[in-house]
């Protein structure tokens, strides 16, 4: 065998063409949770900054809708942080279910709906912080 040989053909090249296929599915996806994180921290890093500089603008501490603001801001953070832990385990995961030979659909909770139910929850603590914050002015 020559160094130049090109390696043995596959039993089966429609199977090794689909794991490529669903490989390749797997890479976007993880790339499509990279940039929704980022997102998400970016945005969380964001709201804690411009709370910072209005906090440091007034001197009190203690105003209800910046505390309030920094909490969404630190869980946009920590939900993005998480969320990309998530997916970068489900990838490793998928990949390992790849390989095997024995490839079979087996129905998984959806992770994006997971993030989807936690911002909508943000999102109404949100708006109720506001509303609040609106009445008792």
């Amino acid at each position: 065998m020559t160094e130049f040989e090109p390696p043995p053909r596959p039993t089966n090249l429609n199977n090794e063409l689909a794991k490529e296929r669903n490989r390749a599915a797997a890479e976007r996806t993880l790339m499509a949770w990279i940039r929704t994180c980022l997102a998400l921290i970016g945005f969380g890093f964001g709201i804690d900054r411009v709370v910072t500089v209005l906090d440091a603008g007034t001197g009190d501490n203690h105003i209800e809708p910046l505390l309030l603001s920094r909490f969404l801001g630190l869980a946009f953070i920590a939900l993005g942080t998480i969320a990309l832990l998530a997916a970068s385990l489900d990838h490793r995961r998928e990949l390992k279910r790849i390989r095997r030979d024995d490839y079979l659909y087996t129905p998984r909770t959806s992770q994006a709906l997971s993030v989807a139910v936690i911002l909508a929850f943000l999102g109404v603590v949100a708006f109720f912080g506001i509303v609040l914050g609106a009445l008792l002015d």
